[in-house]
């Protein structure tokens, strides 16, 4: 859901730091400061990283697929490493780097490519993990502490099964050194011999969903009372003007039966925090558009039977909550605006990276402040709920207690393997249907699980299908009708519906998919 028209990347919205540099910003709201460093006065606080820049080649990293040293493009330097993930191969390019216990890290790389990942193994505490999915130079940055036995650690950078090749630079671990480690011989192991069938499960981490055996619809916690209906139709509402349709909360389409404000801001001196304002560029494009008529508008769409919650993240949204004391920070901020403005609850859009614990026990401390009738939605990239052991499947089923809905976004994902193990290409039935069998089997309650679709071809970099698509999609998975070649193991009637970036791209395309989808989910048993 992109900022810009077809910006081939999920929901984009205006930095509140226009000035300073989105990689820098990121790194600062994830509290990479050296003032976090700890482990010794003597300790060499420096990058650790052996050729991060890769000016010597593949000299100090070990590396899977296809990979290579290129001259250009290069984010700096002369060098910048290129792999090339294959069907049953990410392209990981790892190095092993001595650490010291119980001490801070900050570290970072520069990317590009479609969704290349950054992260670090063996740290003794919670495994950091990022990724990024665009065409241009962009920094991955995070932070981690190392637990009181780890000595070193392995950071690794790769890209995704299928996929074209990914560039990354200027890789940094910034912090105190621990006892030298042996410096690994630059390798790559040759790609797989032959085609691999598309069955076949990779072993490097993230794991595809292995072809699971038929099972029937789950058990597991009873569903919130909510006051929403069983089949509910979610649209975003973009408080910021992109070349859509600009539209006043009381302009959202009544077929939206859940409207996530998108988005809330972090707060820059506190992390986890976050605020919220009423952007003066929307204000500005309706010709006005004040705080209390915003606020009036939330009370009159509920009395009306409709949700608003606040969307917190989206493509470029810095908010990290890694640990307690970051959770209790966003608690305290998320319940403080809920109750300011009347919201229902918050939706997870965080498309740089979660971690499941941290953030999973500030959401159960947020629906404590907030109380009965919570709404938590979720709109994970596809990538990022494609398999159980993946950070924010792993978040979403820490919170199933609590959790409303997960609306994945089923675009900007080229192909990917479906519960049977086959790949099916996006913008199509067989994609949709098969990825959702995958979170159905990977433990969510189909009454927790949505469709999420671009509202036009405008709104996204690829993926979009036409509104009749996502209704034979939900006809497939509800009742086994209407399905394409990938037939479903079981029916899912209380599957709960669909949902769209954003109500404004749909008023800009002649509100096809309200006035499409919204009847069917509303007639749907």
């Amino acid at each position: 859901m992109a900022r810009t028209l077809n910006q081939p990347a999920h929901k984009r919205r205006r930095s509140p730091f226009p000035a300073v540099a989105a990689g820098a910003t990121a790194l600062a709201l994830a509290g990479g400061s050296l003032a976090l460093f700890a482990g010794g006065a003597s300790a060499a606080v420096g990058n650790l990283v052996t050729n991060g820049g890769f000016e010597s080649g593949l000299a100090g990293w070990t590396c899977t697929g296809t990979a290579t040293t290129v001259g250009s493009p290069v984010h700096s330097g002369t060098g910048a490493l290129q792999a090339t993930p294959g069907a049953a191969d990410t392209a990981e390019c790892t190095q092993t780097v001595s650490v010291l216990p119980n001490t801070s890290y900050s570290l970072s790389a520069w990317v590009q490519g479609p969704y290349v990942y950054l992260g670090a193994r063996g740290t003794g505490g919670t495994d950091p993990s990022t990724w990024f999915n665009h065409n241009s130079w962009n920094q991955l940055s995070t932070t981690f502490t190392t637990g009181a036995n780890a000595t070193s650690i392995t950071l690794f950078l790769h890209g995704w099964y299928g996929q074209s090749a990914y560039l990354a630079d200027d890789v940094s671990l910034i912090g105190p050194g621990g006892t030298p480690a042996p410096s690994p011989t630059a390798t790559a192991t040759p790609s797989p011999t032959g085609t691999p069938t598309p069955t076949q499960t990779p072993t490097q981490t993230p794991t595809p969903t292995a072809t699971p055996t038929p099972t029937a619809t789950p058990t597991g916690t009873t569903p919130p009372a909510t006051g929403l209906p069983a089949h509910a139709i979610t649209g975003y509402w973009q408080n910021f003007d992109n070349g859509s349709t600009p539209q006043r909360l009381s302009d959202v389409q009544s077929a939206y039966d859940i409207i996530a404000v998108s988005f809330a801001d972090a707060v820059p001196t506190q992390t986890g925090a976050i605020s919220f304002t009423l952007d003066p560029g929307l204000s500005k494009a309706l010709g006005g558009y004040t705080d209390a008529q915003f606020r009036a508008d939330i009370k009159a769409k509920q009395a009306a039977g409709k949700k608003v919650v606040l969307s917190i993240g989206g493509q470029n949204g810095a908010i990290t909550v890694g640990d307690a004391t970051a959770g209790a920070a966003f608690a305290n901020s998320a319940s403080a605006i809920i109750k300011d403005y009347g919201f229902d609850g918050v939706d997870v859009d965080l498309e740089n990276g979660v971690q499941p614990g941290p953030l999973g026990d500030a959401l159960h401390a947020l629906q404590a402040k907030v109380g009965p009738g919570f709404i938590l939605t979720m709109a994970p990239e596809t990538i990022g709920i494609y398999s159980t052991a993946g950070a924010y499947f792993q978040l979403a089923l820490n919170t199933k207690d609590i959790l409303t809905v997960v609306n994945t976004q089923f675009y900007n994902s080229g192909g990917m393997n479906g519960c049977d193990g086959k790949v099916y290409n996006q913008g199509t039935v067989d994609f949709i249907t098969s990825q959702v069998c995958t979170h159905i089997q990977g433990g969510l309650r189909p009454d927790q699980v949505g469709i999420g679709v671009p509202a036009s071809s405008k709104a996204a970099g690829g993926g979009y299908v036409d509104p009749s698509v996502v209704n034979n999609a939900l006809n497939c998975l509800s009742t086994g009708n209407n399905c394409g070649s990938f037939v479903p193991p079981a029916k899912w009637p209380t599957i709960r519906g669909a949902m769209t970036w954003s109500t404004n791209w749909d008023a800009n395309n002649g509100n096809t998919f309200s006035n499409t989808v919204g009847p069917f989910v509303h007639k749907m048993p």
